[in-house]
């Protein structure tokens, strides 16, 4: 079917693409996020800054390219539970339990891959058909 085909793959980039973004916006302002990170409590503001960074951007357009998606969904679905609890957890705050509530979903999204894989348009897929086409080459 066509859509088993192409819905993965607008999956990950409708994932994939805010996290990248996101990893983008807080290199072009160091200060305030780890401004905004040392206020929550973390300790090592510019680690957990590199470390964000590294999660949003890299693990954001690993998933757009769909490579190593399954490990990569799971580091990020971890991350955003991590950030939902650690940046969006005053449930008075409506504004901060909408967010909450987005990075919960997100994390479900990003399992829902981590458990399906990349896709059929993906590096992944491509890899592993490469793969067997050398075993059977043998």
């Amino acid at each position: 079917m066509m859509s088993n085909r192409y819905l993965p793959f607008i999956g990950r980039l409708l994932i994939g693409l805010p996290f990248a973004m996101s990893g983008l916006s807080k290199l072009g302002a160091v200060g305030p996020t780890t401004g905004m990170i040392a206020a929550v409590g973390l300790p090592f503001p510019y680690l957990a800054l590199a470390v964000a960074v590294a999660v949003e951007l890299g693990g954001g357009l690993l998933l757009v390219a769909g490579y190593r998606v399954k490990p990569v969904a799971i580091v990020m679905a971890v991350f955003s539970l991590a950030t939902a609890f650690s940046f969006h957890s005053n449930f008075a705050d409506q504004n901060q339990m909408i967010h909450f509530l987005k990075n919960v979903m997100m994390a479900g999204g990003l399992l829902q891959i981590a458990a399906f894989g990349a896709g059929a348009i993906s590096l992944d897929n491509r890899i592993r058909r490469a793969r067997t086409a050398a075993t059977i080459a043998v």
